[in-house]
């Protein structure tokens, strides 16, 4: 019987965990969109939604339980709440829930005071929804709070508060990582231009422009430093660069590059421990990085964990002192043989500083021109 008990609740901190995982990006947009802390968002959407499994989720992708009033023109559907056949506003998509939810608390008068709150005091806010008359039940605040607690959601508040903007235009949103901001930067929003801006210690302000296409929030590239000026080395990739002397801060986890997932690893690191640790086959790593095999990298460098795309997020990359096209096509996350094919060389090919190597075909370029 214990057995039993502790399965059943190992599948429901599963839910749970699979549910923050594929919303948690949204939450946090949304906060930096509204204001509504994301723990909040995220602890009522498991709540109301039964971890995105109740039934009235199911056939509306009403996440927080919202009832039509008089002003909705959306969707509906009808449901047995506190009355029999109630009317729910219906969406298109879990994104348009959860900000029609953010939406809902930020535009009601009743919800007004929750926002002179401190976003990070989610006991408060859990506690003035209850005042504010969003939920009936009498322990909601305690509900709310103990699934914050018992996930550590605040994380995504406080996510939200200090990193860098994310554009909430796509479900693409889902089941992506947050990106982390190395621990000697500051963050601040240039809400004017949409841009983010990197308080850098030793390089001062960088801006960081943020891309509208559906991946905006799991696409990062490095941030390299130097002593003095800053250039953009790839604006299609959001990037700050660069002198001669150069050094590549990534983050610790995985990322994504060109739509792909990968991790920045230490000069010396098994690349059978990368294939261990990331549940893939050590030859397929070799392919998905174009490598001979080899026991241990050779230098700091990417290692992509899916097969590279066919063709880059711009379409040329300029080369710079000492790369090799190995170099670019890692640094692009576009396939070597790609490459190869595009321009018409050998992968033995040396290239020098300033060639325009292309990273997509010659039509391709063209019509992008």
């Amino acid at each position: 019987m214990f057995f039993c008990f502790m399965s059943i609740w190992s599948m429901g901190q599963d839910k749970t965990q699979a549910y923050i995982d594929m919303y948690k990006n949204i939450a946090i947009a949304e906060m930096q969109r509204t204001g509504v802390p994301a723990a909040i968002t995220l602890a009522q959407g498991i709540e109301e939604s039964g971890c995105g499994e109740g039934e009235l989720c199911k056939m509306s992708n009403n996440h927080f339980g919202i009832k039509c009033k008089t002003e909705w023109t959306g969707g509906k559907v009808y449901h047995d709440d506190d009355e029999r056949s109630e009317c729910f506003r219906s969406y298109a998509s879990a994104q348009e829930s959860f900000r029609d939810h953010s939406d809902f608390l930020k535009t009601r008068e009743p919800y007004a005071f929750l926002f002179d709150l401190d976003p990070k005091d989610y006991k408060a806010w859990a506690k003035g929804l209850k005042k504010a008359g969003y939920a009936t039940e009498k322990d909601y605040p305690q509900r709310l709070i103990k699934v914050i607690e018992d996930y550590n959601l605040n994380q995504y508040t406080l996510l939200a508060i200090n990193g860098p903007k994310i554009i909430n235009d796509s479900d693409a949103l889902t089941n992506q990582t947050p990106v982390e901001i190395p621990k000697d930067t500051a963050i601040k929003h240039d809400t004017s231009t949409a841009n983010t801006i990197v308080k850098d210690t030793v390089l001062g302000e960088l801006i960081i422009p943020i891309s509208k296409r559906k991946s905006a929030i799991a696409e990062i590239a490095p941030i390299e430093k130097k002593q003095d000026s800053v250039t953009i080395i790839n604006p299609n990739m959001g990037i700050v660069a660069v002198n001669d002397t150069f050094k590549s801060i990534y983050p610790a986890s995985v990322f994504a590059l060109n739509h792909t997932k990968v991790v920045y690893v230490q000069e010396g690191t098994s690349l059978l421990s990368i294939a261990s640790q990331y549940n893939i086959a050590l030859s397929k790593l070799f392919d998905f990085n174009d490598m001979d095999e080899e026991e241990v990298t050779k230098t700091a460098q990417l290692i992509f964990l899916e097969k590279k795309q066919i063709k880059g997020g711009s379409d040329v990359h300029i080369a710079k002192a000492n790369e090799s096209l190995f170099d670019i096509s890692q640094q692009e996350g576009v396939r070597l043989e790609k490459i190869l094919e595009y321009n018409k060389l050998k992968r033995e090919s040396f290239v020098k500083v300033g060639d325009k190597i292309l990273l997509r075909p010659i039509a391709t370029y063209g019509l992008n021109k």
